[in-house]
């Protein structure tokens, strides 16, 4: 298997076992990798028990990342997010609805999971009517986008045709 060269690290305080099975469970084409777990020598220097979940490498839809249990020291913020492209509406529903879970919902399809990790969840169209020729259709769309949580494919359509 070819190592990827970019690969997403995602910090926990002591979920990072919990949350791989989490994402795995929600996208199609994922799985769990190899757990690592805290030797007695890393365990004393980090505070975690000896055996506990140290790393766990994951795939979601074929892309890597590796979740770390390391300490409350830092948190997740906006500055980083994930986009999920979506083809159709159902696929935004199914992902808005998964993982909004138990967390928080935001503005422009942007949400925050249980674990404070921030999303976006995009349908592939958007890109093409923002990006048109016409700046007035993609004008429209942007001010329907700003009047949404999560993106309504059939609303931002009618938006770009001026309905």
């Amino acid at each position: 298997m070819k190592t990827q060269k970019i690969i997403p690290f995602l910090w926990f305080d002591g979920q990072a076992e919990e949350a791989a099975k989490f994402y795995v469970s929600i996208f199609k084409n994922s799985k769990i990798g190899t757990i690592t777990r805290y030797e007695e020598e890393l365990a004393a220097v980090s505070g975690r028990p000896k055996g506990s979940v140290m790393t766990v490498a994951f795939q979601l839809e074929g892309q890597g990342f590796t979740a770390l249990n390391g300490s409350p020291h830092f948190k997740f913020t906006e500055a980083i997010s994930f986009v999920v492209n979506c083809k159709t509406q159902k696929e935004v529903d199914e992902l808005w609805e998964k993982l909004s879970d138990g967390g928080e919902e935001g503005q422009c399809g942007w949400l925050k999971d249980k674990y404070g990790l921030s999303w976006q969840i995009v349908p592939t169209v958007l890109l093409e009517m923002l990006n048109d020729e016409d700046a007035e259709k993609s004008k429209r769309v942007m001010q329907a986008l700003l009047q949404m949580r999560k993106l309504d494919i059939k609303r931002l359509q009618q938006a770009y045709a001026g309905r």
